[in-house]
């Protein structure tokens, strides 16, 4: 039986568009496949949130399916990520419909919702019942969605239900997905699937959606196992394609697996690349500094919606080093990038004016520092308003995690581009582009010290630890959820590590303000972060 699995790149909401896109990936591929399978709620676009809170949209979701169902007559069957009523009112399933001979033949339910990190499905869905499986050419096939092959996962151990456990006797097992794309997240999809595989001893497929949408990014890579669990085909990372796959015969196309740095370059190329189009904007704009960030930030941009797309805004002060300018103006001819050039003296002066009577007698401090951000962010966000272009925030995420940021001033944006990097992945990710991928990046960009250049002679490490310990200890707070102490217990200051939690705890309120990013680690900003902001600023 050859198996045809639909990796597409949806938008959330268009069921017509995403309905044709479907259609067109049955009707065009080659001859001889026996089923197609797309990804997770594939007609509605994952994840569609809050429209599966209207009525309208859930009753139109179910007549794009009878339509796309008649308009597949006379094609082979297909398994449709969908939506449908369930059994009280504003309650639904998350389900798969099977399509053949110009009908809805049979539905299938998704058994495990998942409620953590970006995930929020019993907010909108009810879960499905009992083993799930169909009969074609004499082949019993199962079918899951998703999360439910994750029940025996040790990375979600919140299940007591194993819904590949109750396919016993099945011929092959089909999955359909919408996985967001996290660094290394493909390996535990094919071990994980792996496990079900050996667990059933058939055949496994896996359909995953790809893309980007707001926040998220989908890689693709779907693939098929043997009842092994040893690889018969994975589609291509990142893009649009169609796996076809035959499990009697050996190991067809094996599209290769990323390595770390190239998976979250080409995840953030995506995710703003598909932002931009899905939210109507051709061309972009974002502060260039001279420092490493905003560097990295115009890379992605010139290589996601093409360089002469992309214009730079060079904002010196008075305590603006000379390499800002000049290491601004390199990076942008060594990529083609368009500057403008508008030195915020002047602005400085006369807010300082402004507020002089009011000041009178206070020293100079972080107010007027932030004041510098906040011209910065309103030149900005005029370039943004008259030329209609997308700005760009370049902000890390060391920064975003203690604050090291003004907001209304270089937190003014639509996109944070790199906030789910630390900043000792912004200088990895910049290296490896500059001696694997022919990047440009200026060398003294690479090695200048870190500095908001807000003062006279100032470094980012006046005010914060080496980001090495910075990001480390970050890391174990963020990522592992770990108490300070806890912390500190791998082998760091524990009163540094104090003041490190202190100052994330006290910047949730302006994390809750910021544009939102492209989440490329397993503990992003955002959706799956839901911190109290009104809290003890020292919790543990």
């Amino acid at each position: 039986m050859r198996i045809g699995l639909i990796q597409q790149n949806y938008l959330v909401g268009d069921l017509s568009g995403n309905r044709e896109k479907i259609f067109r990936a049955v009707a065009e591929a080659p001859a001889g496949v026996d089923l197609f399978v797309t990804s997770e709620l594939a007609l509605q676009g994952y994840p569609p949130r809050d429209l599966l809170l209207y009525h309208r949209f859930v009753e139109r979701s179910l007549e794009a399916v009878e339509t796309l169902a008649q308009k597949l007559t006379g094609f082979a069957p297909l398994l449709l990520g969908g939506v449908e009523f369930g059994s009280a009112p504003k309650r639904l399933h998350n389900c798969a419909f099977l399509l053949h001979q110009g009908k809805v033949v049979q539905r299938f339910r998704k058994t495990l919702l998942p409620n953590y990190d970006i995930f929020d499905e019993r907010r909108y869905f009810e879960p499905g019942q009992g083993a799930q499986s169909f009969l074609l050419d004499g082949q019993k096939i199962g079918v899951t969605i998703c999360e439910d092959v994750w029940a025996g996962s040790p990375e979600v151990p919140f299940y007591d239900l194993n819904p590949v456990g109750e396919l016993r006797g099945v011929d092959l097992m089909v999955n359909l997905s919408a996985s967001p794309f996290v660094r290394g997240k493909q390996a535990k999809r094919e071990m994980v699937l792996g496990d079900a595989a050996r667990a059933l001893g058939v055949p496994t497929f896996y359909a995953n959606q790809v893309g980007g949408t707001d926040h998220l990014v989908f890689d693709g890579s779907s693939f098929a196992l043997d009842g092994t669990g040893a690889l018969l085909g994975r589609a291509k990372a990142f893009a649009e394609d169609l796996l076809v796959v035959d499990p009697d015969l050996a190991p067809q196309r094996i599209e290769p697996k990323l390595g770390s740095e190239e998976e979250v370059w080409r995840a953030l190329v995506l995710g703003v690349k598909d932002y931009a189009a899905k939210c109507g904007f051709k061309t972009a704009v974002l502060g260039l500094s001279g420092g490493i960030d905003s560097a990295l930030t115009a890379v992605i941009a010139a290589q996601a919606l093409g360089a002469d797309q992309v214009t730079g805004l060079l904002l010196p002060s008075p305590y603006s080093s000379p390499g800002s300018v000049a290491d601004s103006l390199a990076l942008a001819q060594a990529y083609g990038i368009k500057t403008t050039t508008l030195p915020i003296g002047p602005m400085m002066v006369a807010m300082d004016l402004a507020l002089a009577p009011s000041f009178e007698g206070l020293p100079n401090d972080v107010t007027e520092e932030n004041l510098q951000a906040r011209i910065r962010g309103n030149l900005l966000m005029a370039f943004s308003n008259k030329f209609g272009s997308l700005l760009l925030t370049t902000g890390n995420k060391s920064e975003l995690s203690v604050g090291y940021c003004t907001l209304y001033g270089d937190m003014s944006g639509g996109l944070a581009v790199i906030s789910d990097l630390y900043k000792t992945e912004v200088y990895r990710l910049c290296h490896w582009l500059n001696q694997t991928q022919g990047g440009k990046i200026p060398e003294a960009i690479l090695t200048k010290a870190p500095s908001a250049e807000l003062r006279p002679g100032q470094t980012d490490q006046d005010s914060l630890p080496d980001y090495d310990t910075l990001d480390a200890v970050l890391h174990h707070l963020i990522e592992e959820r770990k108490s300070a102490a806890e912390t500190a217990a791998q082998g760091f200051d524990l009163p540094l590590v104090e003041r490190i939690n202190q100052l994330l705890s006290r910047a949730e309120f302006k994390r809750q303000q910021a544009a939102p990013g492209i989440k490329v680690s397993t503990q992003a900003f955002g959706g799956g972060w839901r911190m109290p902001i009104a809290a003890s600023k020292t919790l543990f």
